[in-house]
């Protein structure tokens, strides 16, 4: 089955990995609401190791990727004045006031990243490009930003009509925060490599540069104060390919094992270097404050002319990992983010850049080694193992930050299905990805071994850094007019003044296009063709279902016995649509001459918001008569939820029927079957109450008879979790029965007062939860159309199909066990 705009992928986790997760977090950001200074500073020290690794780690190689080229430092000082002087506005301009000032505060209740800003934007207009949008998705309780309720009819509503009046707007804009993922994920692959590559020149003069390409440690060990340059380059190559298996190898076992680490080395990273920063000040060139004046980058361009332009393309380096102060928000708060980068990363960091310049200012021949040639020599190894476990640091957040976005990408519908592990009881964002993870291995080994320069990846990777963040400008300027309802010219002031800095730092890192600035690009195009085509025809064969789909008049004239035989058990038929009958169940119901006594059309869908409260996920429904026993079931997850099939969704599933046969009774203003089958309105199902059935479980000491009124049944198919076990380790054997469950579903006390056909329908859904559940899903196989153009057939045809056959199966991914499975083919024209 080919989930449009879901995630069942995320089959398996740690137990409690969902819900702890979401509590933790919860309760958290309530304390920080609350005034608790305790929490909020635990937040602030957390996001240490979490967020600012990368940030902190860019003094090691600004200054060496800056002075890369033709620009050399002269005796009056006007070159390192005007780096120093760019570096000081950029880090102020763009981390501190556009990001903690300004983008921050357009969270999506309190979740960030590029995906956030595209959620807030689909839920104030009608962006998305599946048409699965339902009513009942606004009266989310996360659907309402913090602080108001979303309303579509104010704030730049000419605007907002003509995105939604032109579809190729709204691909575009797709195609657009597209681009900033695949640049992120561009980023994962180039920060181990580049980390660090300060150390490097310290190990030898030539070519073991390569030393400091597979990893920060690496890189930090060639810090080493070492004058044997007889080192064989291959020995450099197997040793750094070796740690970058090694770090990767790790990944499995998530980083909460060793979180607790990270935030003190940063810390301790942080004020090493303002301390040395400090020092080299007052010991070289206290004149060195002189930066602070803009007028020096003025002077800066107008002295050194194209060499001082196509420099700027290194000095963006230094707000490498900015993006990721946004993208991290859903694991702190905002508040403790701010505060962390505004009390002691912020200045920290420009008292590092200013204390390198000072020394440069006297030592012009150290260009290229500047940051540990000014470390004082009485301190020197302490920073050093300093700096290289700060490295590790700063190339595990891009790599977590990696995972996190791919699983974004799916719950869109915009990546194949993969893997997601979830490595942590407590934190929800904790997830690891076995073949993203592979993935990112093979990649960096490439760069690795491809590259014999870290100036080279350091061009690479600026063109990645400041692509991110100017999609993130352009999605911003969006939200100023269509979220925060404020005037067009604002955000048009927004966008020309953020949007022209990093222009201009992209112009400057496009001259590196040959000299690596290459890879980012074509890893983007890449990536992005592979996401954009998974969710072409993802959506073609959304659009192909609605097409399609059985007529109301059809179903009536079968009756309710479909035409068939109705055998007792329960058939849960999972189909993308949100409203009607899919075109599979007709292909069904004419090739087999029995059917389920009840059926559940059972749908998964993703909602733009982060997440989804468990008591809102599911929407009842009905579909014809009551006499037909068919039913329709909705699960909203957002694009944070951990989406789980799981052995307990059937019974909770029942339950949820149960209580909606009894509110459908009970409350007249819930829409009638009729009005439920046509246009599709559902009703919210959350937790059971008092008078609605109950769900009872024992072990199999518990013989009891069940009470008077309830049916009991055993479940004799093995749970959920287990069949997955045996599905990933490919054991031929079954998995054992012994572990079975005693569960019954008893009516409540009231059934005697009940009303006759409530109580029958109840008891009917009972005993067909006795007999058996089946799932039935459909062997899709989709296919261009003839009169299709060329590039539309090998789209579809070859790439998508391609994907398909070779991403994590539906069955697997739903936890399915194949003795309960039923697959249905079907060819798809789109």
């Amino acid at each position: 089955m080919s989930t449009a705009g879901l995630d069942p992928e995320s089959a398996t986790s740690a137990p409690g990995a969902s819900a702890g997760g979401t509590t933790l977090q919860t309760n958290y950001k309530q304390a920080v609401k609350g005034n608790s200074l305790r929490a909020l500073l635990c937040l602030t020290y957390q996001s240490f190791g979490v967020v600012y690794g990368d940030l902190s780690v860019s003094p090691l190689y600004v200054y060496r990727s800056t002075f890369s080229g033709k620009l050399r430092l002269n005796e009056n000082d006007e070159e390192i004045l005007g780096v120093l002087s760019f570096i000081i506005y950029t880090l102020t301009l763009l981390p501190f006031i556009k990001y903690v000032l300004i983008v921050m505060n357009a969270d999506d209740n309190g979740e960030g990243g590029t995906f956030a800003l595209y959620s807030l934007l689909c839920r104030h207009a009608k962006l998305s490009l599946l048409p699965n949008q339902q009513p009942a998705d606004e009266d989310l309780s996360t659907y309402k930003l913090e602080g108001g309720r979303t309303n579509r009819k104010s704030g730049g509503v000419p605007f907002k009509a003509f995105l939604e009046r032109h579809r190729h707007l709204r691909i575009s804009l797709l195609a657009i925060v597209l681009l900033g993922t695949c640049m992120v994920i561009g980023d994962g692959v180039l920060t181990p490599p580049i980390s660090g590559p300060a150390f490097v020149k310290r190990c030898q003069s030539r070519t073991l540069t390569v030393f400091s390409f597979c990893f920060p440690v690496l890189s930090a060990v060639s810090g080493i104060n070492s004058t044997e340059t007889e080192h064989h380059e291959h020995v450099v190559h197997i040793i750094a390919c070796l740690i970058l298996i090694g770090l990767f190898a790790l990944q499995h076992f998530g980083t909460h094992r060793v979180a607790f680490i990270f935030a003190p080395i940063v810390i301790a990273w942080l004020f090493c270097i303002a301390a040395i920063g400090v020092y080299n000040i007052a010991a070289w060139n206290p004149g060195i404050f002189r930066a602070l004046s803009p007028y020096y980058m003025y002077n800066f361009l107008r002295k050194t002319g194209v060499e001082g332009w196509t420099s700027l393309g290194g000095i963006l380096l230094c707000i490498t990992g900015t993006e990721a102060m946004f993208a991290d928000l859903g694991h702190f708060s905002k508040l403790s983010i701010k505060i962390a980068f505004t009390c002691v990363v912020y200045p920290c960091l420009v008292l590092a850049y200013m204390g390198q310049a000072a020394y440069l200012s006297k030592n012009h021949d150290d260009i290229l080694k500047s940051f540990y040639k000014s470390i004082p020599k009485t301190v020197y190894w302490p920073v050093f193992v300093i700096a290289t476990l700060a490295s590790i640091v700063g190339s595990q957040a891009v790599i977590s930050a990696t995972f996190s976005i791919i699983k974004q990408c799916l719950s869109l519908g915009c990546f194949p299905r993969v893997k997601v592990v979830h490595t942590s009881k407590d934190i929800y964002g904790q997830i690891y990805i076995p073949e993203v993870n592979w993935m990112l291995l093979l990649l960096c080994l490439a760069v690795t071994l491809g590259f014999r320069n870290t100036i080279l990846i350091g061009h690479a990777y600026g063109l990645a850094v400041v692509t991110v963040m100017f999609v993130t400008t352009f999605l911003m300027s969006l939200v100023i007019v269509m979220v925060w309802r404020k005037s067009i010219f604002l955000a048009a002031a927004f966008l020309l003044f953020f949007g022209s800095i990093e222009a201009f730092y992209i112009s400057a890192a496009l001259i590196k296009v040959r000299e690596g600035g290459w890879v980012p690009l074509v890893l983007a195009v890449i990536f992005m063709a592979v996401m954009y085509i998974w969710h072409y025809g993802t959506s073609k064969k959304y659009e192909f279902d609605l097409q399609n789909k059985v007529s109301m008049k059809w179903l009536l004239t079968l009756g309710p016995s479909l035409g068939i035989v109705r055998v007792p058990g329960i058939g849960l038929i999972y189909t993308e649509l949100v409203t009607g009958v899919p075109a599979i169940f007709s292909h069904f119901v004419t090739n087999l001459p029995a059917f389920h006594q009840v059926l559940v059309f059972v749908c998964i869908k993703s909602v733009p918001v982060p997440h989804v409260p468990p008591q809102e996920r599911y929407l009842i429904g009905r579909i014809g008569p009551k006499e037909y026993r068919m039913y329709r079931c909705i699960l909203r997850y957002g694009y944070k939820d951990l989406h789980q099939d799981d052995q307990d969704f059937e019974n909770m599933l029942i339950v949820n029927i149960g209580e909606f046969i009894q509110m459908e009774d009970a409350h007249p203003w819930i829409p009638s079957s009729t009005e439920v089958s046509v246009d599709g309105r559902m009703t919210v199902v959350g937790t059971p109450s008092r008078a609605a059935m109950r769900l009872v479980t024992s072990g199999l000491e518990d013989v009891e008879p069940p009470p008077q009124q309830s049916v009991s049944f055993r479940m004799d198919r093995p749970s959920g979790k287990e069949l997955l076990e045996e599905q990933e380790l490919e054991e031929a054997e079954l998995p054992r029965l012994d572990n079975k469950k005693r569960v019954r579903f008893e009516l409540p006390k009231a059934a005697v007062e009940m009303d006759p056909s409530v109580k029958a329908e109840l008891l009917e859904l009972i005993e067909a939860k006795e007999a058996g559940v089946a799932y039935v899903l459909g062997h899709s196989y989709v296919k261009a159309k003839k009169a299709s153009s060329f590039v539309k057939k090998f789209a579809i045809d070859v790439v998508y199909n391609f994907l398909r056959k070779n991403c994590r199966n539906s069955t697997v991914a739903l936890s399915i066990p194949h003795i309960c499975l039923i697959e249905v083919g079907m060819t798809y024209y789109v």
